[in-house]
């Protein structure tokens, strides 16, 4: 569902119900006790829109809190995402790239032709 800003977000739910007044609700932060004092404004400085535009990856699983970034003592509270792969057990540093152990590149050899091909 699109959030305030017009981004694609998994986790975020607009519940309309029989003309009250819409219930928002980001599910990844459901069950924490930071998600009392979450609100749609949040959103406008969430990374996780724009993690899971930039990485798919099915193994990566992402946590979420309120908080303030370290040494920023001048900004408001935002959305701090952590991610860790199910595959490798570990935290991953940068959720937007991955692990880097989930999917393997590709590696194309390119060799001599062979005298079959040679001989057409």
């Amino acid at each position: 569902m699109q959030i305030p800003d017009g981004r694609e977000c998994p986790y975020y739910v607009i519940d309309y119900h029989r003309r009250a007044t819409p219930k928002e609700i980001c599910h990844l932060l459901e069950g924490q006790p930071d998600a009392m004092h979450w609100t749609s404004e949040l959103c406008a400085t969430c990374p996780v829109p724009d993690i899971q535009r930039a990485n798919g990856c099915s193994n990566m699983v992402l946590t979420a809190h309120i908080g303030k970034r370290p040494w920023r003592f001048w900004e408001r509270e935002r959305i701090l995402v952590k991610a860790t792969c199910t595959y490798t057990e570990e935290t991953v540093k940068n959720p937007y790239v991955g692990c880097g152990h989930c999917h393997t590149a590709f590696t194309f050899v390119v060799g001599e032709p062979s005298e079959e091909i040679e001989k057409e």
